[in-house]
């Protein structure tokens, strides 16, 4: 929930959707409606959607557990590197590193140089202190947030400027440069994203008709736009037609 959202707004929808929700084996029961209808407001569907298709998963080939290895965990349906190694470091305990937009942006400028995603990631792993990957990416992390900021790093009250060698060197960031970093998003307002939410907003309480589509998107006399919008979240399962008909899916 919190990939690209704000945590302010994640912690209600997440405190709701475990209670709801709180093993694989009930989501995986619930439907796609179900979820979506808790899911509203945080934006990208999509991860509700493999969400869903990963408890699923989990279901049919892990016993409803969720899985402890990486290899495993990479094959679920949305999960990538940085969920992966988030489940086996701050619910396993492995010994692993976790590379998200902060802990690139640390990386980067204490080595002073921009980093490719695989050698980043093995620079991570390098890291972290025998028995206590769970604190020190979680350490890392908030270090990246607070101090070592993307726009506005407190450089002089750094405990490791010392340490940096951006800051010895003084030379252009690295960190834009580097596989993981954020990169400025989209505006929102106006948007196909905002689209996509009006018309999925205006399913959880019904069927919006097909003819109906434009006007609840905002999007009279842009017929094409509407299409390839309607297009791409029927292609995502995420809204389902019937009878000239959009609806939430079973």
């Amino acid at each position: 929930m919190s990939q690209q959202t704000q945590i302010d707004r994640v912690v209600p929808k997440f405190e709701a959707f475990v209670e709801q929700f709180p093993t694989p084996t009930e989501c995986a029961s619930a439907s796609l409606s179900q979820l979506l209808d808790i899911w509203q407001g945080l934006g990208y569907p999509r991860r509700c959607r493999n969400l869903h298709d990963a408890a699923k998963q989990m279901v049919a080939q892990h016993n409803g557990e969720v899985p402890s290895t990486l290899e495993a965990l990479l094959a679920l349906p949305g999960i990538g590197d940085y969920t992966a190694r988030a489940v086996l470091a701050f619910a396993d305990h492995e010994d692993i590193g976790i590379v998200d937009t902060n802990i690139a942006r640390v990386i980067a400028r204490i080595e002073n140089r921009s980093f490719a995603k695989k050698e980043l990631q093995l620079v991570a792993d390098a890291l972290v202190p025998e028995g206590l990957s769970w604190e020190w990416n979680q350490v890392l992390m908030d270090f990246g947030a607070t101090v070592c900021t993307a726009r506005a790093p407190k450089c002089d009250g750094c405990v490791v400027n010392s340490l940096c060698m951006w800051n010895i060197d003084g030379e252009d960031d690295p960190a834009p440069a580097t596989a993981g970093t954020s990169k400025p998003q989209a505006r929102f307002e106006g948007s196909d994203r905002q689209a996509r939410g009006k018309l999925m907003k205006a399913l959880v309480s019904g069927t919006v008709r097909c003819a109906d589509a434009a006007r609840v998107m905002n999007l009279r006399d842009q017929e094409d736009r509407v299409q390839r919008i309607v297009q791409s979240l029927l292609n995502d399962r995420l809204i389902v037609m019937v009878n000239d008909c959009y609806q939430s899916p079973s």
